[in-house]
């Protein structure tokens, strides 16, 4: 999503340089934004290390300690290394605007320290009590009553106090920037000249109202670099696409149990493994594909329907082509995302855990029954009216103007 919106950038005349891990110097070299190193923030350098190796969020026994490994490893304890790098290129070459993923902003501290307009982009919804959501964690609904407000209530009180432990040492980053601390957690996500979320009204609940300055710009649609070519397999019958995290999120286990969910019935499986996991690795029937990437732009448009952990980017990318899914959440914010696929109507939620007999009789619900198909359609036609302006550009280019 990131790239995306940097490529946009550039195709208007701008131009964009993008800090990241060594391992993705090809995939920005392809966008052609100019590529800079991170030196003293977390990174990769090897291709081999598995997405998230710096918090490895996949050993964590509960929610609460994923939440807290990626608050320590990622978004608040490594703060000061961030602002640093971030300073240091502001320095040798200054920018008019800094735009940060939401799970950096200890970037927007060297931006803010160098005077710089700061942007926090979100590439998923973003689940804060305060704005009309539920925080996120265990996949909840809006509450309507009291037994409900209250649950709602102890889980926001529960998350507010996990984010508070992070404070310490992203404030300790902003002093030594000379900027004032964060009393609020909020302020990690809410604090910066603006806040953009690259998602739809289509996959948000209807109760999401943030401050102003909070905006949803619409959703990414663009297929990674890495991939492949693809071609559908031969037949006729309903194309059904598996697409768990691109991720490692220990999903061999899930693929398996979703490929022989559909050797169960009259359908072609297209499962895309992603970078984690091996294709060769996962027995499949005969009715099933297996490869390790496939466009999923491509893909959708022969799909009937999706088998997915809900991720956000397989969501949205599901939701505009109007292909109705299962979810099957693994962690992080899948829990979040699929209950609001459910509760649109536009898909079916199961635990991971589910056998392939449950899994097989959610596809057939969702293949057979046309309120799935319907309501993933509706869905299609509102997120194609919010892509008529490229919204996320359009924001950005009116703050720079503005400054």
């Amino acid at each position: 999503p990131m790239l995306s919106v940097a490529r946009a950038l550039l195709q208007r005349g701008h131009r964009v340089r993008v800090l990241a891990d060594p391992v993705l110097r090809e995939e920005v070299d392809a966008s052609e934004a100019e590529f800079v190193a991170w030196r003293r923030a977390p990174h990769r350098t090897r291709t081999e290390e598995r997405i998230g190796v710096v918090f490895r969020d996949w050993e964590a026994r509960t929610p609460a300690e994923a939440a807290a490994r990626v608050r320590d490893g990622l978004i608040c304890g490594p703060a000061a290394a961030f602002a640093a790098d971030c300073r240091d290129e502001l320095l040798r070459r200054p920018a008019d605007a800094v735009v940060a993923d939401h799970m950096l902003p200890g970037t927007l501290i060297g931006a803010e320290a160098e005077g710089v307009r700061t942007v926090s982009l979100a590439t998923s919804l973003l689940f804060v009590p305060e704005w009309g959501v539920p925080a996120m964690g265990l996949g909840l609904t809006p509450p309507k009553g009291p037994v409900q407000h209250a649950r709602c209530a102890v889980l926001a009180r529960v998350v507010r106090r996990m984010w508070r432990q992070g404070l310490p040492a992203f404030n300790a980053a902003r002093e030594a920037n000379g900027l004032a601390p964060f009393g609020d957690p909020v302020e990690l996500i809410a604090h910066w000249d603006r806040v953009l979320v690259l998602s739809s009204r289509a996959l948000e609940f209807p109760t999401f109202s943030p401050p102003p300055h909070v905006r949803l710009v619409g959703a990414r649609l663009d297929d990674p670099s890495w991939a492949e070519p693809w071609s559908p397999p031969p037949g006729d019958a309903p194309l059904v696409l598996v697409a768990l995290s691109s991720t490692f999120m220990e999903q061999a286990a899930v693929l398996e149990r979703v490929a022989a969910a559909l050797g169960t019935l009259p359908v072609r499986g297209v499962v895309t493994t992603g970078p984690a996991v091996d294709p060769a690795a996962i027995r499949a029937p005969e009715n099933v594909q297996v490869v390790r990437s496939a466009p999923h732009g491509e893909v959708l448009r022969h799909a009937a329907a999706v088998v997915t952990h809900a991720g956000h980017g397989t969501a949205v990318k599901t939701l505009a082509a109007g292909v109705p899914m299962v979810a099957l959440p693994l962690g992080r914010d899948q829990l979040d995302i699929a209950q609001r696929v459910a509760r649109a109507g536009t898909g079916l939620r199961l635990d991971a855990r589910a056998t392939p007999e449950r899994i097989a009789q959610a596809l057939r619900a969702v293949l057979t029954d046309p309120r799935f198909t319907d309501a993933a359609r509706a869905a299609a036609h509102a997120m194609a009216a919010e892509r008529r302006e490229d919204r996320a550009v359009a924001e950005l280019e009116a703050l720079v103007r503005s400054g």
